[in-house]
């Protein structure tokens, strides 16, 4: 069967995230038949450059081959059972090398099936461990104005973004919410640190003025990514964390999309040398292979849940597959290929590839900014340069970007008005070289009024 005839059958059947289907009406719907490396291909034999690792997942490759061999492996020796009262070896295997990864102190992993899921637990977490501590007043949290956190109702709560949260907003608690450090929004000559310094002074008066209520603090570090990969320098963590222990309040690191290299170090936490109360890890844990998530806690924290079964302090959390044994052994041979590889090493000089090849958008007299973390590179499409004025969301700018990228055989997905670059690791210069130009073109196509004949109905959609 062709790619028409699949999409007919998926169209009559599946209901897809993030969509509005009856956009499909108008964008063709791309059934994707296998992948390899960095590229996708359809029923039809074209080729798409995956260049946002399939929703920031895929680290090293479609159908990898040392990840698929130990998958495999597992496969033939146990699928999955269940957690509560039982174990196996993948994951002690796993805790015992994540702990040794991350930031010091982290000593205790809670497994769940996805990022929202992390989320979830962090946040029940912390707020029962101030309930277990006597602390019954501490309820709330804060959060930064932008983030993102995920999609069940206590991820949405603590996120930011009206266009995801604002339907569901009678079902969610309700988060103290500070000015994001944002560098795009530093004056003319400021540097990101001063002005991640002077935005902190939000977060400090929150702080003095809430603590008392407060559970924690909640922030994706150093990238606001589904915010529209809004980037922030480390002096912010470094000052959250001590004001948070002044404070007493916890700090919760949503790493689930910045985790494993994507920031220029394994964990973005790293650049700040601090260690937080909670880390949330999803997406690269698994390489891409398999849903699954996982909260990291201290000692502290551990043991405020810690006691006789009849004083009703445990945490009754859980979730079905719960440390699955296929799951644990794809991160596991990812961590592997972390380790044999020096990984962090050759991204650094893919970065630096990242850069040169974007840095005549600079210049480009619709993009205000272009910015970039380690592996993550976006560039910032406006009406204006000079008074930075955006494109009305109305006009949909993004997928006339997006459908012409498509005609070219590279997958961008912008995030609104900001294309983005999140490859896979395993992406050649040659290739960065490719997305660079394509992404060039698009936004070309996206900022005019005359759109090429390939995203001739794009403004329908999105």
């Amino acid at each position: 069967m062709n790619n028409h005839d699949w999409a007919r059958r998926d169209l009559a059947v599946v209901w897809h995230p993030c969509t509005q289907m009856k956009d499909h009406e108008q964008l063709p719907l791309i059934p994707i038949r296998r992948g390899e490396g960095v590229w996708l291909e359809d029923f039809e034999g074209r080729r798409y450059l995956d260049a946002i690792s399939s929703w920031w997942v895929n680290l090293f490759g479609h159908a990898n081959p040392r990840i698929n061999d130990a998958v495999k492996a597992q496969m033939d020796q146990l699928e999955h059972v269940i957690l509560a009262g039982f174990s196996h070896e993948p994951v002690v295997r796993l805790s015992e090398r994540l702990i040794a990864l991350a930031p010091p102190g982290l000593n205790h992993c809670f497994y769940a099936d996805n990022g929202s899921a992390a989320i979830e637990v962090a946040l029940k977490m912390s707020f029962h461990y101030w309930q277990n501590v006597g602390k019954k007043n501490k309820t709330r949290f804060i959060n930064l104005a932008g983030s993102y956190h995920g999609e069940t109702l206590g991820a949405l709560a603590v996120g930011d973004v009206s266009l995801f949260k604002e339907t569901y907003q009678p079902l969610l608690l309700t988060p103290i919410t500070v000015p994001s450090p944002d560098c795009y929004q530093r004056e003319a000559g400021e540097s990101c640190a001063d002005y991640s310094v002077r935005a902190f002074a939000h977060m400090e008066r929150a702080l003095a003025q809430h603590a008392h209520e407060v559970c924690a603090v909640i922030v994706e570090p150093l990238v606001q990514c589904a915010g529209g990969m809004r980037m922030y320098d480390p002096v912010y963590l470094k000052l959250l964390r001590a004001a948070c222990d002044r404070h007493g309040v916890h700090l919760i690191a949503d790493e689930i999309a910045v985790g494993f290299g994507r920031t220029g170090t394994l964990f973005a936490c790293e650049q700040a040398a601090i260690t937080p109360d909670f880390m949330c890890l999803s997406k690269g844990l698994t390489g891409g292979y398999l849903p699954m998530s996982v909260v990291l806690t201290h000692d502290t924290v551990y043991q405020a849940f810690y006691d006789d079964y009849a004083r009703l302090s445990a945490f009754l959390h859980s979730h079905s597959y719960t440390g699955n044994p296929l799951a644990c052994s794809a991160a596991l041979a990812t961590l592997d290929i972390f380790a044999a590889d020096d990984v962090i090493a050759r991204n650094r000089a893919l970065a630096a590839e990242m850069a040169q090849a974007t840095a005549h958008l600079r210049d480009h007299p619709h993009v205000a900014e272009v910015r970039q973390m380690g592996m993550i590179l976006a560039v910032e499409m406006v009406q204006d340069k000079a008074s930075r004025t955006p494109y009305p969301w109305q006009e949909r700018r993004g997928v006339r970007l997006y459908r012409h990228a498509l005609s070219r055989g590279a997958l961008l997905r912008p995030l609104g008005n900001v294309s983005y670059l999140m490859p896979p690791y395993v992406i050649t210069p040659e290739q960065i070289r490719f997305l660079a130009e394509v992404m060039t073109e698009s936004i070309d196509v996206a900022v005019s009024d005359r759109p090429d004949a390939s995203s001739a109905t794009a403004t329908l959609l999105f």
